[in-house]
């Protein structure tokens, strides 16, 4: 099966190493996947409030563009790894489907440009398409470095799964889990997978979304984890990037790593950490790294 790519805005800057990591594990598990050609900013979540009919006309610009470039398939598999990137084109095509006139007029709005949109895309999250398309199985035979004795929290956010759940549960989501014991890690048991990380609050309004950072990081600790996995871009900078503040302003000395769960896979799957991007980390997952090379973990 041939999928198009939709990196969005975080994928191409702050997210970077997921973009590094994913299209790695992709290439290493021989998946035939190709970038859309001109693709814009999705409008993540501010545009709906400013105008929502122009919000869904600049997301649908991305699905008809899709459609154009995959002109002879009946169906158009889109992969779009950010959660907030995937939740707003998916919310973009059942919006069209429901509401005909709307559709009409965003049609017309593509036509000015060029661009036809006929409703053969299928907005695909990666953690669907490894394990529903690839399957966990396939995964496993890949795996050359299994991660044995690695506790992973895998932390999914807000949006992957809601308001969604067109392939994983809302309140009890396993496919980052699935994957997990597909490369030889443990996962960690937590009440927290789909708990908010504070969003964009966590750097404008600190005082509402620092607590709920710190909240996560606090339970994973508390359960023992040797690093938080996840698939959103927002989430890894917030629960990665704020630590210090995190410790600063609730007296603690938290250190974890948080990484993308393709990163994971990629080292299972014996890519090198800078093709992975672990480079980029603020904060190394020292302690997947000591179990890799037979160390012994080391618990802040």
């Amino acid at each position: 099966m041939r999928y198009l790519y939709y990196p969005g805005c975080s994928l191409k800057s702050t997210g970077k190493s997921y973009e590094e990591s994913l299209l790695a594990v992709f290439k290493a598990l021989k998946m035939d996947v190709v970038e859309i050609n001109d693709w814009n900013c999705c409008g993540a979540t501010a545009y709906m409030a400013v105008d929502e009919t122009k919000a869904f006309a600049i997301a649908a610009r991305n699905l008809a563009l899709a459609e154009e470039q995959f002109n002879k398939e009946e169906e158009i598999h889109v992969i779009a790894p950010c959660s907030a990137c995937y939740m707003v084109l998916l919310k973009t095509k059942m919006f069209l489907e429901q509401n005909l006139a709307e559709k009409g007029r965003i049609k017309n709005a593509l036509k000015e440009s060029g661009l036809n949109y006929e409703g053969k895309v299928k907005i695909r999250h990666p953690l669907d398409v490894l394990v529903n398309d690839i399957g966990v199985k396939e995964i496993a035979k890949a795996v050359t470095h299994p991660l044995k004795g690695v506790k992973v929290a895998s932390y999914y956010g807000c949006q992957t799964v809601r308001p969604y759940s067109t392939f994983d549960d809302q309140r009890e989501p396993h496919t980052m889990d699935d994957i997990t014991a597909a490369i030889g890690a443990e996962s960690v048991d937590w009440p927290l997978k789909t708990r908010c990380c504070g969003a964009s609050l966590t750097g404008t309004i600190d005082r509402v979304g620092l607590p709920l950072s710190f909240m996560i990081l606090k339970e994973a600790s508390k359960r023992r984890a040797d690093v938080v996995s996840t698939s959103c871009p927002l989430c890894q900078f917030n629960l990665e990037c704020y630590q210090d503040n995190m410790n600063k302003q609730f007296r603690n000395d938290i250190h974890i790593g948080v990484v993308y769960f393709s990163q994971l896979m990629g080292l299972a799957l014996g890519i090198d950490p800078k093709t992975l991007g672990m480079n980029r980390l603020f904060v190394p997952p020292e302690n997947v790294y000591k179990i890799m090379k037979g160390g012994e973990k080391v618990y802040v």
